[in-house]
């Protein structure tokens, strides 16, 4: 059975890729998130990351429900 993670705004975003790397193409393409690969993501959360970037809270939001649904897809076809 898989661990179901759930990420927030503060989740760490080193970790998020570490437990989900097919979600480093979302940052990077929808959210234009290039951070991911830099040195600052190996202690920033998503909320710092994005707020260094101009994302609005409403846009950090939208972005961690976004992640969220796609690590459960991701999931669901891992687990079949």
């Amino acid at each position: 059975m898989l661990k179901k993670l759930k990420i927030t705004k503060d989740t760490n975003i080193a970790s998020l890729l570490e437990t989900h790397p097919h979600l480093m193409p979302v940052l990077m393409e929808k959210y234009n998130l290039h951070c991911v690969g830099c040195f600052a993501a190996t202690f920033e959360t998503l909320e710092q990351g994005a707020k260094a970037h101009g994302m609005s809270d409403k846009q950090i939001k939208n972005m961690v429900e976004d992640l969220n649904k796609k690590a459960v897809e991701e999931n669901g076809k891992t687990s079949s």
